[in-house]
């Protein structure tokens, strides 16, 4: 079987790498350079166009967004003049339902089926091969996805129709972001009343205010002050923005959300595009005057 690959940023290496190791793989990255030097590394095949990389058996996407997923479509060096009847296309792309769905009818007039398969668990889950896939697609389709997303998951769901995994993906990463923003200022609150970091988490991790940023991300990142850059603000902050949309199209009254989206648009504002996706906590730190360390 022969994969092709495209977008080959944080994420997308570590899944394509998995993937290298399990057979043929070509792969497409808007930089070049990059697919040349991956696929020198992990004896993979670089092609110039996503047409040549949609010439196999099976398509994967990893790129920022639905729309970069889109615009890749056409013309004549675009995925729709390389795939071929009968193929899978799979995006792993962190997208929107809408877009999904619309990219699927364009690529079955194709005979092409098609899941969107947005993953979670982060850069260290992409380099172990252990993360969470939510597929949305019909069951013929997961049946068909399943072999090839292992190559890089340990948790494969299928979340609905087309679109489903998208949605449940957004819906995730709007729950990070409050979580985020939550513990930044609870820690930051503590430490201002006086009580040691790494004792303030230590209570409520042993408490029922817990979650994975407090479990994890906080004592890895924040308390040890190494501050990784491994996801960009403004990717979670479109995730959120996904999320808001979809709680609007469902009639489902969504406050808490649409207040994460507002702060996470004035953290990137006032942060920058490059920032991390934790450095709303360093917001926090800034503007009380007081740093989570220890």
């Amino acid at each position: 079987m022969q994969v092709g690959f495209l977008g080959l940023g944080a994420m997308g290496t570590p899944m394509a790498a998995h993937l290298a190791r399990r057979g043929r793989l070509t792969v497409w990255n808007r930089t070049a350079a990059r697919a040349t030097e991956f696929a020198a590394r992990h004896g993979a095949l670089a092609v110039g166009t996503p047409r040549e990389a949609a010439a196999t058996d099976v398509v994967i996407t990893c790129l920022g967004t639905s729309g970069d997923v889109a615009s890749l479509l056409d013309g004549p060096d675009g995925l729709l003049a390389g795939l071929r009847p009968g193929a899978l296309f799979l995006d792993c792309t962190s997208g929107d339902p809408a877009t999904s769905r619309r990219i699927a009818e364009r690529v079955a007039a194709r005979g092409v089926a098609f899941a969107d398969a947005p993953v979670s668990g982060g850069t260290n889950g992409a380099e172990a091969g252990t993360l969470t896939v939510m597929v949305g697609a019909d069951e013929t389709t997961f049946a068909r996805a399943r072999p090839v997303l292992e190559a890089f998951a340990r948790r494969i769901e299928h979340a609905g129709p087309v679109g489903a995994g998208d949605a449940l993906k957004a819906i995730n990463n709007g729950l990070l972001a409050i979580n985020i923003l939550a513990a930044g200022e609870a820690l930051a609150a503590a430490v201002k009343a006086g009580v040691p970091p790494r004792t303030a988490l230590a209570v409520v991790n042993a408490s029922s205010g817990r979650s994975f940023v407090s479990e994890v991300l906080v004592p890895e990142r924040v308390l040890s002050g190494a501050w990784p850059r491994t996801f960009r603000l403004a990717l979670l902050a479109k995730d959120v923005g996904i999320a808001t949309d979809l709680l609007a199209e469902t009639g489902v009254p969504g406050p808490m959300l649409e207040l994460a989206h507002a702060l996470l648009a004035a953290a990137r504002a006032e942060l920058g595009d490059a920032a991390d996706y934790l450095d709303p906590i360093r917001l926090t730190e800034r503007q009380a005057g007081v740093e989570i360390r220890g």
